[in-house]
């Protein structure tokens, strides 16, 4: 202590100063902040109100709860506003291919132009933090570490400088998978820890390894300025043919609690503290609530034609359960999940009080009633991106998803989902609607029912923002974040979830693991046009298996399967879309059936009229395909393995399948002498497994149906409802079945969740 009573020091970074209060808080702002430093006690504090006297959410002595009350009493509607919008995806820096599609310049130029640093805030994001008061940013790519950093200081500097000197909670959707593509995973430039996906975690049966990434992965996180996590995924993928089956935990009910919970306490606790929360700590948004894994037919809500989820088994209770169970009952002291988002579906006739089939978070039933009021859920609640915008001119456009209320304003669909009871707009950078909606609401219930509405949310938002730190010190050190992001330990245990998580089916006449040195052949892929996430149609393709360079470290790959010992086929679950505009075009209601197969399929056990319909865009609310067919684009995977036989005669086949849904087995099984199953790990761990350096130990943690009849069958709610395809070597493909090299997996994980499937 200073003769004068001073507790604390003072200490110049790059761009920042650190204030030391000894026992208490450590200090961080802006080299040229306007917010000065008070005393108090001998402690200094930020006096962001520039009043030279000390206020409840200045003063970090004070409980989370009591600050951000104080600031939520405090702070103007259109700050609340601000608090309110969850920014659209960013690029930092805004460049490349999808610079168009989210933009981004510098000093009005494009990047290229602008001669800007990688880590320079764009024209709009100057705007967003300053006139509407955005301080929710969804980081989507990132070029590097210290490009993280020195954007996340800058970022937070502006906000500091801004109105209440509320930082900025950054976050990012999963980021860490291995192989994945799809469009919700982080745009990964910085050498991130990378891990199993969520199905492939599940595949080691272990929340363990869950609670050992939330963990690790949090320290990445919070090493790259990101506070928020828009994850975990914990919707029982009870319907196959859903497109994000691949990031849930399973249909497994118990499975996906426990798996919840381990990520949730992983990626939430800071060690050593009351309350679990803390410098460390990372908010986790669970998603989505009620449940977005039953949509009819397996189509998904990013459109139009996918809108609808339905309940053909009764079961919605049980597609809560992962959310009543386990994100809202955490074994560790932050208690809940921080955020929770609901998904884009119209949860079909589940509404028994208002009858409304609108959106998940336009519905007062689902959001009020039952969430809030019922689940004692009191987080905060943020909509999935883009509901609030207005919809496409066709069912397959990639737009807005403002189900079962396109003929609202804009506005009015910001004042219905507040009266639904969300905290929070995803994809929305823009004031102005807010607060149109906030006018709206004055005129119909009053302005002192309105602030106080609005209020309540901002204390939630708040909360989130107190709770991890980020009031006292929101810089980050250089240094101290090349350490940690993508640190031999992070990156050796992300590596064995990728190894645990790759589950042996088949290995008839123990074929593996192969001797190295040995020769391979890898066929090439074809992929015929489809439209991908963005409802594009992509060009024919023809692809080089990444996993063939991987061969080459391993093995001699040769560039015919005469010369070879072995073939290994690379090849992905079917790939296919539920609807087609030409189809449409050609008289038709544009719906078709999603296979699982590769071989042209006809749904002749589909039903003839689906349960759920109604749209704008159509006339018919029967969305049904009975008799149509469809073929998946990558028909070829399913040639190469049937050609490789051939050439191969007595030589072993190995099929290797990046499985991103349950799919038809049969077509190929038969052909193939050793299957692996891997749900989107490096090329490298499967040269691990193939080579006897690791012992396959994954186990299926979902059902391989026995043919598409039993996929459409089943109900889109239900679990563990198919009839599983059992192979040429008498082995059913059910959920926990696995093989390592000396036959079948029976061990404490299979006890513990393959006898009990809910």
């Amino acid at each position: 202590m200073n003769l004068n009573g001073q507790k604390w020091t003072r200490k110049e970074e790059d761009g920042y100063v650190l204030i030391d209060n000894g026992d208490g808080q450590t200090l961080g702002i802006a080299s040229d902040s306007r917010v000065s430093i008070l005393t108090q006690d001998g402690y200094a504090f930020k006096d962001f109100l520039g009043t030279g006297e000390l206020v409840p959410y200045e003063d970090w002595r004070l409980s989370y709860e009591e600050r951000a009350k104080d600031l939520a009493e405090r702070i103007a509607i259109d700050d609340i506003a601000g608090l309110m919008l969850y920014s659209a995806h960013q690029l930092i820096p805004a460049r490349g291919p999808l610079a168009g599609a989210f933009g981004g310049t510098y000093g009005g130029k494009s990047y290229e132009e602008s001669g800007a640093d990688p880590w320079e805030l764009t024209d709009q994001q100057k705007t967003f933090i300053e006139k509407d008061k955005v301080r929710h940013v969804l980081i989507m790519k990132l070029e590097s570490t210290e490009a993280a950093v020195r954007w996340n200081n800058k970022l937070q500097a502006l906000a500091e400088n801004t109105g209440f000197g509320i930082p900025a909670n950054n976050s990012s959707d999963p980021r860490h998978g291995a192989g994945s593509t799809a469009e919700y995973m982080g745009v990964t430039g910085e050498p991130i820890s990378k891990w199993a996906n969520g199905i492939g975690l599940a595949a080691s049966f272990d929340p363990e390894i869950v609670r050992q990434f939330g963990e690790m992965g949090s320290a990445e996180y919070r090493a790259l300025g990101i506070t928020t996590a828009l994850s975990p995924q914990i919707d029982l993928a009870t319907e196959p043919r859903w497109m994000r089956f691949a990031d849930t935990f399973g249909e497994h009910t118990q499975m996906t609690i426990d798996m919840a919970k381990a990520y949730c306490d992983g990626f939430q606790t800071t060690q050593g503290t009351e309350d679990g929360w803390g410098k460390d700590s990372v908010n986790t948004m669970v998603k989505h609530f009620p449940g977005g894994g039953s949509g009819e037919g397996g189509r998904d809500a990013h459109y139009a034609y996918g809108k609808y989820a339905v309940y053909p088994g009764e079961n919605f209770d049980e597609q809560l359960r992962p959310f009543t169970e386990g994100a809202f009952a955490l074994d560790g002291k932050t208690k809940k999940a921080g955020a929770v988002m609901p998904y884009y579906t119209i949860s079909y006739d589940i509404d028994q009080k208002n009858k409304e089939n609108v959106g998940n978070s336009y519905n007062a039933w689902l959001i009020q009633d039952l969430l809030r009021e019922e689940l004692g859920y009191d987080g905060v609640v943020c909509t999935d991106w883009g509901i609030t915008h207005d919809i496409g001119a066709t069912e397959e456009e990639f737009a807005g998803k403002c189900w079962g209320v396109e003929y609202l304003t804009e506005a009015e669909r910001h004042l219905k989902a507040l009266e639904a009871g969300v905290d929070q707009f995803g994809g929305n950078n823009d004031v102005a609607p807010v607060m149109e909606a906030y006018e709206m609401a004055c005129r119909k219930y009053g302005k002192e029912e309105t602030d106080a509405r609005f209020r309540r949310s901002a204390y939630r938002l708040l909360l989130n923002i107190f709770r991890t730190g980020l009031f006292e010190n929101p810089y980050l050190n250089l240094e101290r974040s090349l350490a940690v992001v993508g640190c031999d330990e992070f990156l050796k245990k992300g590596y064995e979830s990728q190894l645990k998580s790759v589950t042996m089916l088949k290995n008839r006449g123990s074929v593996l693991p192969l001797k190295k040195g040995i020769k391979v052949y890898v066929p090439t892929r074809q992929i015929r046009s489809y439209l991908d996430f963005m409802s594009k149609p992509t060009k024919e393709q023809e692809i080089v298996p990444a996993g063939k360079k991987a061969a080459a470290d391993c093995f001699v790959v040769v560039d015919t399967p005469e010369k070879a010992d072995a073939a290994l086929c690379f090849m992905e679950s079917p790939i296919s879309n539920g609807y087609d505009p030409q189809d449409k075009k050609a008289g038709g209601n544009g719906y078709l059936p999603i296979t699982l197969q590769y071989r042209p399929y006809q749904a002749k056990d589909a039903r003839k009229k689906s349960i759920a319909g109604g749209d704008p865009l159509e006339e018919s609310r029967n969305r049904g395909y009975r008799d149509k067919w469809n073929t998946a684009a990558n028909e070829a995977d399913l040639d190469n393995v049937i050609n490789m036989r051939k050439a191969m005669g007595d030589k072993p086949v190995i099929a290797i399948v990046s499985l991103k849904n349950p799919m038809v087995m049969c077509e190929f099984e038969p052909y193939a002498d050793v299957i692996l199953a891997e749900y989107g790990v490096s090329p490298s761990a499967v040269m691990d497994i193939l080579t006897g350096q690791f012992e396959p130990q994954g186990l299926l943690p979902l059902q391989i149906p026995k043919d598409m009849k039993t996929v459409e069958c089943q109900k889109e709610d239900v679990a563990f409802d198919m009839e599983c395809y059992v192979d040429s070597e008498g082995h059913r493909y059910d959920f926990g079945y696995g093989m390592n090299y000396a036959g079948v997996i029976s061990d404490e994980r299979t006890c513990k969740y393959k006898g009990n499937k809910i």
